[in-house]
């Protein structure tokens, strides 16, 4: 029998994505799989740039080939890593464009949704994603995989569209990203199809959850800005794992519904000492070649134990399937 199996990344900003290029190509070696042929290729923020990339053909080893500037690397991917937004925002502007996630996080008790609602605009220039997305979209303005959704949350109400996905608003590659990406204090919101959007992670870092109500063997997690069980810092890290625990317990709640529904889970995160390699600025572009040392010293263990603990829980479908 043929195992259903999607793929959800989540949010992490530069050095997240860094870190996911390295993780999938684990995956891939260690589950002898393609990732480009996940039933559902699901990102949010830097996993939708991820994700974007996958479902128009290229591979997490095209990923690291542009990430470390080897000779014969794709031009559109290596073009589009040479562009950096800064690792800081620019000064923003006055207004308040998130308020409906405010309601919306006490509504989830979710505090760092409610704070990005309080964030103001941001003036940060997303440019260089939707010219990343369309360049790589296909002839209809999306991705060749028909399943690629890209997970964005709406400013009035706090509500998660996956953009790709049915059921949800048409747009193209380059604003879905980019809208995707839209992180409250940094970028403004996106308007496609006369609603405005902002980065799926101020509401949940993966949106696995999405997933839930599909029919689904198997999910695999890579979540760049959530480490089950915690992680120690010091200083101004700690300002850091602040958001990471909130993010994390997202998370948690995420994979138990998966695995209420039936669906294995191989979730996999960064441990301390990819952290620290990253620091406390996922944007800090500095740290890139750090970073991808980091996990590719460390991840592959990572992905080895997240692969046992998937193998060694029952779901209530295997259970299901025995019976």
């Amino acid at each position: 029998m043929t195992q259903r199996r999607a793929l959800a990344i989540g949010c992490g900003g530069t050095l997240g994505f860094t870190w996911t290029a390295v993780a999938l190509r684990c995956l891939e070696e260690q589950l002898d799989w393609d990732a480009r042929n996940a039933d559902v290729l699901l990102g949010t923020s830097a996993g939708a740039e991820v994700v974007a990339a996958l479902g128009l053909g290229r591979t997490p080893q095209d990923l690291l080939d542009a990430l470390a500037s080897e000779d014969g690397a794709d031009p559109l991917l290596a073009r589009h890593l040479a562009i950096h937004p800064g690792h800081l925002p620019p000064l923003p502007a006055p207004g308040l464009p998130g308020l409906g996630l405010v309601r919306s996080g006490i509504r989830q008790r979710s505090a760092y949704a409610a704070l990005a609602g309080l964030l103001p605009r941001g003036r940060g220039d997303a440019t260089w994603l939707r010219e990343y997305g369309d360049a790589l979209a296909g002839p209809d303005g999306w991705a060749g995989h028909p399943a690629t959704w890209t997970v964005a949350a709406e400013v009035a109400t706090g509500e998660r569209v996956a953009f790709g996905s049915p059921g949800a608003p048409r747009a193209g590659l380059g604003e879905a990203v980019a809208a995707s990406w839209a992180i409250p204090g940094w970028f403004p919101p996106v308007e496609i199809a006369g609603r405005r959007f902002i980065d799926g992670g101020a509401v949940s870092s993966v949106s696995a959850d999405l997933l839930a109500d599909l029919p689904l063997d198997e999910v695999v997690v890579v979540a760049p800005m959530t480490s089950e069980g915690g992680a120690p810092a010091r200083g101004v890290e700690r300002v850091e794992r602040l958001l990471r625990s909130a993010m994390t317990r997202g998370l948690d709640r995420e994979v138990a519904t998966l695995r209420a529904a039936g669906i294995r889970v191989i979730r996999v995160e960064p441990g301390p000492d990819e952290l620290a390699a990253m620091g406390p600025n996922f944007m800090d572009l500095s740290r890139r070649e750090a970073t991808l040392a980091a996990a590719r010293a460390h991840v592959p263990g990572r992905v080895a134990a997240a692969i046992r603990v998937s193998t060694g829980s029952t779901t209530s479908r295997d259970e299901g399937a025995s019976a």
